[in-house]
């Protein structure tokens, strides 16, 4: 008898969270729709569930510790495990200056959402994921998060310059490096997924792809088999260095 999977997609209510969400609600996994917002968060899920889909919305701050344990507890009681983590999640802040100008305000505003909440929800979710016979978690990084891209003079982001959001990737990917080392030779495994220029509210639906592209590449890595990577970096065209 197979086992239907459970996924939680933070920041599920719009972008590519709700569309990692579809995709793998269309694969027959039961999704959970978390978002910090109750109301935003239930309206995703019954568009969903209008579609076939098995999806629930949890509300899911990802800032505040008491949420994201609340959260946990209630997926162990309905679940009592979960198969698919989709870090999602996040924001560029509000700051577009120079590097020189930014204040820890600025990065603290970033980092909150993009790298202590990853901390905060995966904390919480590991001991569900490990009970798992496959436990999957993608982290959403992106090209701009790329130490050797941003530090080449011949690269298309050698003049991009979003300090905060920029240095909250470099920061999630050496939180997927981390989380990977602590559980190899475990069956869960942790990726960083690269969607490219999304269209979102992050870039102010600017971007050249579509949140259904951009989610591709996350649910390969949600539905990675046995001999899949962990701790890799990848993007629809492969590896991406970190």
């Amino acid at each position: 008898m197979t086992v239907e999977k459970v996924a939680l997609v933070t920041g599920a209510n719009k972008g590519i969270g709700l569309a990692a969400a579809r995709q793998l609600g269309e694969r027959g996994i039961t999704v959970l729709v978390g978002a910090r917002d109750e109301v935003l968060g239930k309206q995703a899920a019954d568009a969903l569930a209008a579609d076939g889909i098995a999806a629930t919305p949890l509300r899911l701050d990802v800032t505040d510790p008491a949420c994201v344990a609340g959260a946990a507890r209630e997926i162990e009681r309905r679940h009592g495990r979960l198969d698919i983590l989709v870090n999602n999640a996040g924001t560029a802040g509000g700051f577009t200056g120079a590097p020189s100008e930014a204040s820890a305000a600025d990065l603290r505003e970033v980092y909150e959402t993009n790298v202590f909440g990853v901390v905060t929800v995966t904390g919480a979710m590991l001991p569900l994921l490990r009970r798992s016979p496959a436990g999957r978690v993608v982290n959403l990084s992106s090209h701009v998060g790329s130490l050797t891209l941003n530090a080449d003079p011949g690269s298309p982001l050698a003049h991009v310059s979003m300090i905060a959001y920029q240095s909250s990737k470099t920061a999630l990917n050496a939180l997927t490096v981390a989380y990977a080392k602590e559980l190899r030779g475990t069956p869960v495994k942790v990726n960083a997924a690269l969607p490219g220029v999304v269209a979102t509210d992050i870039n102010h639906h600017r971007g050249s792809r579509t949140p259904a592209e951009g989610a591709a590449i996350v649910v390969r890595l949600a539905l990675l088999d046995e001999d899949g990577p962990s701790g890799a970096c990848l993007a629809d065209e492969g590896p991406v260095p970190w």
